[in-house]
């Protein structure tokens, strides 16, 4: 073949080679300059570590890119935790080995119309929430200012803070109308009612009960009843309770003798509650309701300092109060049988006489821990144990856990049915046939799921405070179901009237 008939083949095969090469150039241009919606969301998992919240970029070796982390109703927290990309050798097919998350925006602000619940909340008088705190604010002041933390009045340490969910709740919702505040979007407040998904009623009943719920003086009606008493005929006045009946409205109520007196008049709200032990079922059941964490007392034990197994010379760990009513007659039982053991703690504690710092040394040094039924089916116990990274040991057959439809306790947890507790030998025999693998598996799982657990201010993406949130928008169905119901009639009869 002459060689002015090989040229043009030759100009053709170079000039393909170049186009082939421009398409690649200009494909790995894109995949590095563009938006992270051009990457696979498989590329970006989040992590989580000492309450921060962020995204690693492979293709820029450790430059991070912040976003924030919003699990949804459409995409739920699965049981597996998120990890650092570099420790994920490959993306497993199994759903439950996957973490959603919504939204890869840069900035961690807020942004509202991404909001899973857009919630109304009363502007109840200040004896109602922050004046239980001593906090008087100005004249025309309803609310602290949240943009600024040391103005923020605090809460009572001690007992009462196990139960200081409707505090972390208020400051969040108030947070969430701050201009430029980092947190998650789970909920913001809205100022009209008729957009709201949830009514939030900001009383702070656990502290009400806790410090107002004796008589001083020549009082006939304690601080706290009257309160109720109040809020109950502020509630039913309202046109927004008319609507649904309360159906919408939500109530925090987590220390178990709170809102005893109003509780039955508005039952048909959504509760945020610690368990059922002494509610009625007709008042407050799962179908409605929302389990909540306690806040635990005890130091959290950072993920890098936690003691491993073989630094862990306590087998089994209980310190509290031994002798209880209802369903606490499974401690004493145990104590008889576990007191002479000699890898056993189980002794009588009390917050008193430096008991918290005790407890939270003997957790962290113990590889097995307690919770046992006592006056109710929880206790701040088992909320400690998490954050100390001691695998709790649960025996109490009522208790309702908090976020269990989207966590797997029985990956961190060890569940004992109370009968079989109390059998001579059973407990520890059962305790010391799990081996080391066995026992560091649940504990790597426990400081992974420690940050659900965690209440802070502001919150953060994956906390107990956006958790409880989440939670909450998963009742949102329930509570649209039985709004239109409610409309089958009504709406017709109207018509009617109108004609």
């Amino acid at each position: 073949m002459s060689e002015k008939s090989q040229l043009p083949s030759r100009l053709f095969l170079c000039l393909i080679t170049i186009s082939i090469a421009l398409l690649i150039t200009s494909s790995l241009f894109l995949l590095q300059f563009s938006d992270n919606s051009f990457r696979p969301t498989s590329v970006l998992k989040l992590i989580l570590v000492n309450n921060t919240s962020d995204y690693f970029q492979p293709s820029v070796g450790s430059e991070k890119v912040e976003a924030p982390f919003t699990p949804s109703v459409a995409s739920p927290i699965y049981s597996n935790p998120p990890v650092r990309i570099k420790e994920v050798p490959c993306p497993s097919s199994e759903p439950s080995n996957k973490l959603s998350a919504v939204g890869l925006e840069k900035e961690k602000i807020c942004d509202t119309n991404h909001a899973v619940l857009q919630v109304y909340m009363y502007d109840l008088p200040l004896e109602f929430h922050f004046g239980l705190l001593g906090w008087k604010g100005n004249s025309d002041q309803t609310w602290p200012d949240v943009g600024n933390p040391s103005r923020i009045p605090s809460y009572p340490g001690g007992l009462n803070l196990q139960h200081s969910m409707e505090y972390w709740l208020t400051l969040d919702l108030l947070s969430s109308n701050v201009p430029n505040m980092v947190r998650p979007c789970s909920a913001i407040r809205v100022h009209n009612a008729s957009q709201a998904d949830i009514i939030f009623v900001p009383f702070f009943s656990s502290l009400s009960y806790n410090r107002h719920s004796k008589l001083h003086g020549k009082e006939r009606v304690s601080v706290n009843r009257m309160l109720q008493n109040k809020l109950v005929e502020f509630l039913k006045g309202r046109n927004e309770w008319k609507r649904l009946g309360g159906k919408d409205h939500l109530i925090v109520a987590h220390h178990p003798n709170s809102m005893l007196v109003a509780r039955k008049k508005l039952a048909s709200a959504m509760f945020v509650l610690a368990d059922f032990g002494r509610y009625l079922v007709a008042i407050a059941n799962l179908q409605k309701d929302v389990i909540a964490p306690y806040k635990h007392l005890v130091k959290t034990i950072p993920s890098d300092k936690s003691t491993p197994f073989e630094g862990r010379p306590i087998l089994v760990y209980f310190q509290g109060a031994i002798y209880r009513k209802d369903g606490g007659a499974t401690r004493h039982e145990l104590y008889y049988l576990l007191k002479d053991e000699k890898d056993v703690h189980f002794t009588f504690g009390s917050v008193q006489t430096n008991g918290i710092n005790q407890a939270g040394q003997g957790m962290g040094s113990s590889k097995f821990c307690l919770n046992i039924a006592g006056d109710t089916p929880s206790s701040n116990r088992l909320f400690d144990a998490i954050a100390s990274h001691c695998v709790p040991v649960i025996i109490s057959d009522e208790i309702e856990l908090p976020f269990e439809d989207v966590l797997d306790y029985s990956e961190f947890c060890i569940f004992i049915r109370a009968s079989d507790a109390v059998k001579k030998g059973f407990l520890l025999n059962l305790l010391r046939e799990i081996n080391q693998d066995q026992w560091t598996k649940m504990w790597e799982r426990l400081k992974q799921i420690a940050l659900h657990f965690e209440y802070q201010y502001p919150s953060q993406p994956g906390d107990a405070v956006d958790m409880i949130w989440q939670a909450i928008s998963r009742k949102k169905s329930s509570i649209r179901f039985k709004g239109h119901r409610n409309n089958r009639y009504r709406r017709s009869q109207n018509l009617v009237k109108i004609t």
